[in-house]
């Protein structure tokens, strides 16, 4: 196995350029996540446009198939995308999956109904979804390593944390939306065609995005990448990253296992269980989740400086400590209470574990990882994890709540937490051990 190298020849950026472009890769990745989660956010309301059979549990588990199905391409989406990102340059592939995202946005927002166009419509829905799941399965890695690249070395893990301050700004935005448009219509007109607002939104917001990111600056670490694949180095490819990369590739599949199953249940199913099993109305459970969200933003950096200050490793194993002896406690609390006050409190306890991962997951991984072939490493093992336990927390969930066990659910994220846990014993730190030089 060839030894991997850190990038050569550092390059100093000035700082405003540097906080020029993470803000601006910083506010493609929010349209991009608030297109994806705008799904989660609205399925109460769109699903039995699409799948009129069943009752209310049954509607949202095909809904939520769809959603899973849609994290199905997300390592196809990684791998093709990833490549490119490493082969073309990051701002290509930013560019790339944000037209995707617009695409598949557009078509939801269009999509004919199940009454109007019979089985057409959960065909075009779930086609759109594939599409959405190609282009987040992409934007993850180029982001993610975008972001790392531009960061600087002693303020990486701040920098870098905006990749999830933007995926949760993504999801906020997406809720605040929903709430917005709960406030000024009705539930009838809601259901009947305002669920379609937020896709149209979402299509606009990627245009505008598109030119924001061809306008970016390439980083150095890419560059020279793509410089010294022309001249005959080792260039990005599924087979290079698994047969040169291995240990990464799979250190990256197992710590990303329990954290994305942890933040898919806190940040998407949490908006149901508040609903379906704590006995929440749909109005006062968004509004639960927004403001929990809204916090769990600003925490981001927070971890992400600490990070800089004491090393990934502490803020890892803190994550997955606390996920394994909290994670059913704080569910079997919110079963039990009616309290506005306690809802919240347990849901922001959650996402303050879930933060350990979240805030520095992006830095650890491209941290492990040789340019060439970064945004691929950081992509395809991430993706491969999303795809089993976050892409499927949702449809789990409900197909526990639908037999019966529901509960069973919470110890399944616990045992997958303590998988994480594990991975975060053993492994090295990679603010010590950064495979990305200082530019």
């Amino acid at each position: 196995m060839s030894q991997a190298t850190p990038d050569s020849t550092p390059v100093t950026i000035d700082r405003k350029t540097r906080v020029k472009s993470i803000i601006g890769g910083s506010a493609g990745n929010l349209v991009e996540w608030y297109d994806w989660y705008v799904y989660a956010a609205f399925t109460l309301y769109f699903a039995p446009r699409f799948f009129p059979e069943g009752d209310d549990t049954v509607k949202l588990l095909q809904a939520a198939a769809v959603f899973a199905l849609g994290f199905l391409m997300r390592p196809i989406g990684a791998w093709i995308m990833g490549i490119y990102a490493d082969r073309k340059g990051r701002k290509a592939g930013l560019s790339l999956s944000v037209s995707l995202m617009c695409l598949g946005s557009l078509m939801i927002a269009c999509a004919p109904t199940y009454d109007s166009a019979g089985m057409l419509a959960p065909a075009i829905l779930l086609l759109a979804r594939l599409l959405q799941g190609l282009s987040v399965g992409g934007e993850y890695g180029s982001s993610a390593t975008y972001l790392s690249e531009m960061a600087g070395k002693n303020n990486r893990g701040f920098f870098s944390s905006f990749q999830y301050v933007t995926l949760i700004s993504g999801q906020l935005l997406a809720l605040c939306t929903l709430i917005i448009l709960q406030r000024s219509m009705s539930e009838a007109a809601l259901s009947d065609w305002g669920w379609r607002i937020p896709f149209f939104i979402g299509a606009i917001l990627a245009v505008v995005v598109f030119w924001i990111r061809r306008g970016l600056v390439e980083s150095e670490s890419s560059k020279q990448a793509q410089k010294q694949a022309a001249e005959g180095g080792p260039k990005s490819s599924a087979l290079e990253l698994f047969t040169k990369h291995p240990k990464a590739a799979f250190t990256v599949i197992l710590l990303t296992a329990g954290g994305t199953l942890a933040f898919n249940t806190f940040t998407t199913y949490l908006q149901k269980y508040l609903v379906n099993t704590s006995g929440f109305e749909k109005t006062t459970a968004t509004e639960i989740t927004t403001a929990a969200i809204f916090i769990f933003m600003l925490i981001q950096p927070v971890i992400g400086a600490l990070s800089d200050r004491i090393g990934r490793k502490p803020i890892m194993i803190a994550f997955g400590v606390l996920g394994v002896a909290f994670t059913i406690p704080i569910f079997n609390g919110l079963a039990n209470t009616s309290s506005v006050f306690t809802a919240f409190m347990l849901c922001m306890s959650g996402m303050l574990i879930v933060s350990g991962y979240t805030a520095i997951n992006a830095v650890v991984k491209a941290e492990l990882f040789p340019a060439h072939i970064r945004a691929l490493g950081v992509a395809l093992p991430y993706a491969i994890a999303n795809t089993l336990f976050g892409g499927t927390a949702e449809l789990i969930a409900l197909s526990f709540k639908n037999a019966g066990y529901e509960h069973y659910f919470f110890y399944y994220i616990t045992f997958m937490i303590g998988i994480s846990l594990v991975t975060y014993i053993f492994m090295k730190d990679t603010k010590k051990h950064s495979m990305i030089t200082d530019n």
